[in-house]
């Protein structure tokens, strides 16, 4: 091995390093459990455990620095010194199994939580009772839905992450006849109607409910109490010109529709949506509480489902801790709403939620196993010094003399 090879594992294998490692991430937790106040949860995993660094805004100017690091990059080097220093001090014996299983289940875990970060995906679905659907919507992502209504048999869906109207692109789509220019985008704004007390604000809108609105830019909320309201102003562009400029934003409840190339379109910014195969219809909701309070004591929601291959067509029945796994995905009952009519599930898909489960059988083997190795070992030392025990026939008797009398 070269001399770098040689420097580059002994920094991997140091236990300087294990101890400067697990001294960071002791005050990134810290850290981010006094900002968790501020920022939220989903927020503070974003800013300090699903990122490489932590950066903090210079006074006075629009410029971030690094000042700490994240949380991807301290299991960066983490998982490597984990795996080196195992490797290099310890050998393949059966009295280090339970080191080795404990060593892999902790290996497994930082990969397992490093594929949630990247895969996982919480949504909700609010269901009336009755109503039939088959789709999920996003708690944090939106997009743009540009929507072919012509056909009274269905529907044809452009979806256009709201993430490129941020960053202003020109969105040319095959099956869209015109341009889409994103003039202006604010991660939060409030829409407030035309009146005397806005007075005579400017808009960008030409055409749809925007011409009737006034845009207010918010900063950004973290709080678990308060939502954003991403709002953008868009331009449509056919071959022969501007077809008007539109206000979109995930306040407007309803789609604002126009004429153009013979056919009939929709618009509107909304939750990002994930479509099933299979379609979930409540057919009744349960909503018991304690006597004499107004706290929860179970809500229930019985699904029928019914997939698109005509395969499967059964009820069941969601209820808290015990929630349905289905198409890759787990429906949890989270609330409900209009007086019990409503049923808040919670959808996450996350195709490496098994991991943990397997990591933590892991380590909780290893140490069954390192433990017993121990206690086994004392016990013999034990028994080695105590000796062997009486012989058998009772105790061995002592004999006494006595001088004899005259």
């Amino acid at each position: 091995m070269s001399q770098f090879g040689r420097q580059l594992l002994g920094f991997f294998n140091s236990l300087r390093l294990t101890v400067a490692l697990l001294i960071l991430s002791i005050l990134l937790i810290f850290a981010a459990t006094l900002d968790q106040v501020h920022l939220g949860v989903w927020g503070v995993q974003v800013k300090y455990f699903r990122s490489f660094f932590i950066y903090a805004q210079m006074r006075g100017t629009a410029l971030t620095v690094p000042i700490f690091p994240g949380g991807y990059l301290l299991a960066a080097f983490l998982l490597p010194n984990l795996l080196v220093a195992h490797f290099c001090r310890f050998r393949l014996s059966w009295r280090k199994s339970g080191i080795w299983l404990t060593h892999m289940g902790l290996i497994l875990l930082l990969v397992g939580q490093g594929l949630s970060g990247l895969q996982q995906k919480d949504n909700q679905m609010r269901l009336d009772i009755g109503q039939t659907q088959r789709y999920s919507e996003s708690f944090r992502e939106n997009e743009l839905a540009v929507i072919d209504v012509t056909d009274p048999k269905f529907d044809q869906v452009v979806a256009i992450p709201a993430a490129r109207l941020e960053k202003k692109e020109q969105i040319q789509h095959p099956s869209l006849p015109f341009l889409i220019k994103t003039l202006a985008y604010y991660p939060n704004a409030r829409l407030q109607a035309r009146g005397p007390l806005t007075g005579p604000m400017p808009t960008l809108a030409t055409a749809g409910v925007g011409t009737e609105v006034v845009v207010q830019p918010a900063p950004l909320t973290y709080k678990t109490d308060e939502s954003n309201w991403p709002t953008a102003y868009i331009e449509l562009v056919g071959p022969d010109g501007s077809l008007g400029t539109y206000l979109v934003s995930t306040m407007l409840q309803e789609t604002q529709g126009f004429n153009y190339a013979g056919r009939s379109w929709r618009l509107a910014l909304r939750a990002e949506r994930d479509y099933f195969p299979f379609a979930l219809t409540l057919r009744k909701f349960t909503h018991d509480i304690y006597p004499g309070t107004d706290i929860p004591k179970d809500f229930a929601s019985t699904i029928r489902i019914k997939s698109d291959d005509g395969k499967d067509d059964r009820e069941i029945r969601i209820f808290m801790n015990n929630p349905l796994r289905y198409g890759g995905r787990a429906f949890y009952q989270a609330g409900y709403a209009n007086n019990d009519r409503t049923s808040v599930l919670q959808v996450v898909s996350n195709p490496s939620w098994r991991i943990p489960y397997i990591s933590c059988a892991l380590i909780a083997l290893g140490l069954a196993i390192e433990f017993g190795i121990h206690l086994f070992q004392f016990f013999r030392r034990r028994a080695k010094s105590v000796g062997p025990g009486p012989l058998p026939g009772g105790p061995a008797k002592t004999a006494l003399a006595f001088p004899e009398s005259d």
